[in-house]
């Protein structure tokens, strides 16, 4: 069974920036790879993915802020975050595309002053 570790997350200021880290325990060659996230009160959101040729797709409102990215060789999926705002404050995960693995623990990730 395929586990999903994240890590990375913490709190920052308004602004600030953060990078996540996925490692996955089994291959992700030939796999999409997505970071969703969950906030309090509200269900779990796509918010990037990366095809397996590394094209990528962004939830409207992380478009030119965060950045998604893959080591094939290590499995790991990434997601550089920057000009955090509040809104963004949720527990982040990461799954294959669509999500059919288990789901990790997740890293909380807090935007506030």
């Amino acid at each position: 069974q395929v586990q999903l570790v994240e890590s990375g997350g913490g709190l920052v200021q308004p602004g600030g920036s953060l990078r996540l880290s996925c490692t996955v325990s089994g291959t992700i060659f030939g796999i999409y790879m997505a970071w969703y996230r969950q906030a309090p009160g509200k269900q779990r959101e796509l918010v990037a993915r990366i095809t397996t040729g590394s094209t990528t797709n962004y939830l409207d409102s992380v478009k030119g802020r965060f950045t998604i990215s893959r080591d094939n060789v290590k499995g790991a999926v990434y997601l550089q975050m920057d000009s955090l705002k509040p809104e963004d404050t949720a527990v982040y995960y990461c799954n294959e595309y669509p999500d059919t693995w288990t789901w990790g623990q997740g890293t909380q990730v807090t935007v506030s002053s």
